[in-house]
């Protein structure tokens, strides 16, 4: 397969925030991955799932939604990774940087969001609703997005470990408030980080198969 791997920098204020970009040959999709509680592009989970979106031919951008200074500032006050609306505005930035790149600007756009990052994704999504065409939650607080649950237009999947009891009863209060398609997955014997033997390949296998029905089968059709 041939992959075009880039280094990106994407500006925010008087700084920057950094991200990896994977562009498959002859791609028609993205996925941007909004990432949890103090966690970064470097999450060998998220890595994971992308290189399976890599393989089916779907390009991916794992980007920091904080800026190395905000990193600092995070890892020892914990909020900004709770400031939802901060991680939303950062993804709307990044998903018009995308629009104006002529490697991606024709590319349909999906969601990855991972814990708090999924509530992010819910609500930048909410406030795009004719560009993000498909959200995926791996872990995530969709509760945490709000009353904007009830924007999203997005086909949404919600994937929670069987162990992760909390989660999964927030999951399915967010999931009540989604008027777009959606589904939740329980992945049985997991807990919130699916390092349990195969639970973070069942979650990459849930996740290629949305994004390629929601982002690539759907366009097909269209077109």
């Amino acid at each position: 397969m041939n992959l075009k791997s880039h280094l990106i920098y994407i500006p925010v204020g008087h700084d920057e925030i950094e991200g990896d970009l994977h562009i498959p040959e002859s791609s028609t999709a993205i996925v941007v991955f909004a990432h949890g509680s103090g966690s970064s592009r470097h999450s060998p989970r998220n890595k994971f799932v992308a290189g399976v979106l890599n393989d089916s031919g779907i390009a991916t951008l794992l980007i920091d939604l904080l800026t190395p200074a905000e990193e600092r500032v995070d890892i020892q006050t914990a909020h900004l990774r709770f400031n939802i609306h901060l991680l939303a505005d950062r993804l709307l930035t990044v998903t018009e940087w995308l629009h104006f790149q002529s490697a991606t600007e024709k590319l349909h756009v999906g969601y990855f969001g991972a814990s708090t990052g999924a509530g992010a994704a819910l609500v930048a999504a909410a406030k795009q609703p004719d560009i993000v065409e498909a959200i995926v939650s791996r872990g995530g607080r969709p509760d945490l997005a709000g009353p904007w649950l009830m924007k999203v237009h997005a086909p949404t999947l919600l994937i929670v470990g069987g162990n992760d009891k909390i989660v999964i009863e927030l999951n399915y209060q967010a999931a009540a408030e989604l008027t777009a398609e959606h589904r939740v997955e329980i992945v049985s014997d997991a807990g919130h980080l699916f390092e349990e033997p195969g639970a973070l390949e069942k979650v990459a296998e849930l996740a290629c198969n949305w994004f390629e029905e929601h982002l690539i089968l759907a366009n097909r059709r269209v077109a």
